[in-house]
């Protein structure tokens, strides 16, 4: 790229900080060293138009976690791990609602759902015989009980008797959360380029050189929050996961509230502007979803629709609007990664398809790294 001498002064001269990644960990961290850094030059850089991971495309649940996921968990973590995860989840939602305010992200507390299928019995009855062993483990967290169960009431076919709720759980509006964040960066005077991809980087004494598609410059430090597309930059413990998702067209009389969980949190949906949004089902095929390829495939998008029609909405000619893709970072434990990996390097990434609730919080740790 052919840059002017005001362009490299401006945008790219005295970098003090640069954030590869402008999802909610990456404008998160830059919101929290502008704060102890008041005077600093902070730069972020991202690969997309709008942000390329799960930031802008995840379905907008304030959540921690379902009651069967939890229990999944356990049966690779231990409980002070457990118990360290959801607190570290509902810590990292308090800071994100702290930092944008409410009404600025379309909070609403509408309570969370787990269906059960009727081929689910045993994860059914496991769910029932182990509400409240996970309650009591969970109770110094929220000081009440957090998992019961009730009475199907939103006309759901195929599924058991009683399905999970969680009063605990919200919803958010991803648009307005990510709009709302971008904000606030800019306006401390924190620069943001898009369409920009760090290609490598190598480090000096004091100094990170970065090279990017357009342009290479110096930065002091070097914090990459690129989540699930890590492993194009570093060799961490991160795959990526891509998660498929679909909305309806608007639906009449829609009576469906709340955020709604199956098969261990690999199927979830809500009610967004009277439609519903739909996603999952990277459980059929693991090794297809281990991807940074934004693309939709048959075989996730017909048994999203087959769920649909038998399940969710039965019985109802239902349209839909919309698809999309969007990539998570998972590992082989759910505890993010954040660490400083250099001098001048950090990371924090792996968020494990919960970044809405702990996003925030890991941008901040990230932060106090440096």
């Amino acid at each position: 790229m052919n840059l002017s001498y005001w362009e490299i002064k401006s945008w790219l001269s005295n970098v003090d900080f640069t954030i590869v990644g402008s999802g909610i960990v990456g404008l998160s961290c830059a919101l929290q060293l502008k704060e102890r850094f008041p005077k600093s030059k902070i730069l972020i850089l991202e690969k997309g138009i709008l942000p390329q991971g799960a930031s802008t495309k995840n379905a907008g649940f304030a959540c921690f976690g379902s009651l069967s996921e939890l229990i999944e968990d356990l049966k690779t973590h231990t409980e002070v791990e457990v118990f360290s995860l959801v607190k570290q989840r509902v810590e990292g939602l308090k800071l994100l609602r702290q930092t944008l305010g409410d009404s600025n992200i379309d909070y609403q507390e509408l309570g969370g759902y787990e269906l059960f299928t009727k081929e689910d019995k045993s994860l059914y009855e496991e769910c029932l015989s182990r509400k409240d062993e996970v309650n009591d483990l969970l109770k110094p967290i929220f000081k009440a009980e957090i998992f019961s169960f009730k009475n199907n009431q939103f006309g759901f076919k195929n599924i058991q008797p009683k399905q999970g709720f969680n009063q605990f759980e919200g919803q958010i509006d991803t648009g307005k959360m990510m709009v709302s964040l971008t904000n606030k960066v800019l306006q401390k005077g924190i620069k943001i380029l898009n369409a920009t991809t760090v290609e490598s980087y190598s480090e000096g004494a004091n100094f990170v050189k970065v090279k990017t598609n357009y342009f290479e410059f110096t930065t002091g430090k070097l914090l990459i929050a690129t989540n699930g597309f890590t492993s194009k930059l570093l060799d961490e413990n991160v795959k990526p996961a891509r998660a498929q998702v679909l909305i309806t067209e608007p639906i009449k009389n829609l009576k469906i509230k709340g955020t709604f969980h199956l098969e261990k949190g690999y199927y979830y949906f809500r009610n967004i502007d009277n439609r519903i949004l739909f996603g999952g089902g990277r459980n059929l095929d693991f090794k297809a979803e281990e991807t940074t390829e934004l693309e939709q495939t048959e075989l996730v998008k017909n048994k999203l629709k087959e769920i649909l029609r038998t399940t969710i909405l039965p019985n109802q000619d239902i349209k839909i609007d919309q698809y999309w893709s969007g990539i998570m970072g998972v590992g082989s434990q759910k505890k993010p990664i954040v660490k400083q990996l250099s001098s001048n390097l950090y990371c924090g990434v792996r968020l494990g398809g919960m970044g809405v609730a702990i996003g925030s919080l890991v941008g901040k740790e990230l932060a106090d790294l440096v």
